[in-house]
């Protein structure tokens, strides 16, 4: 099995995500505080060791991903989704292309 992320850097990245998504008013919302007692709940101290810790660090560092490819999908389908009709030169240099210049008609004349 692959070796786990450290859970601090776990919830670090996790409540990035929410802050990137609910904005600047993201530690009054109920995922935040969620997240945050539920790390809470299965950290190892010295009087517990919580037996599911390997179960709840693979559960956040899919919740992580799941976080990140959707913000990542989002911004992607922001900037590509078809917005009503596009004439080709728009759309080739969204995907970074260039049309050739036809000065003669075919394209290849000087």
């Amino acid at each position: 099995m692959a070796s786990l992320s450290s859970p601090l850097r776990l919830c670090r990245g996790i409540l990035r995500e929410i802050r990137a998504i609910k904005g600047p008013e993201y530690k009054q919302s109920l995922a935040y505080n969620y997240v945050l007692d539920q790390f809470r709940k299965n950290q190892i101290t010295g009087e517990r060791y919580c037996r599911a810790q390997e179960e709840a660090l693979h559960a956040s560092h899919s919740y992580l991903c799941l976080l990140t490819s959707t913000r990542q999908h989002m911004a992607l389908y922001d900037i590509y989704h078809g917005k009503g009709q596009r004439d080709t030169e728009e759309m080739a240099g969204i995907v970074g292309l260039r049309l050739p210049t036809q000065p003669g008609g075919k394209g290849w004349e000087k």
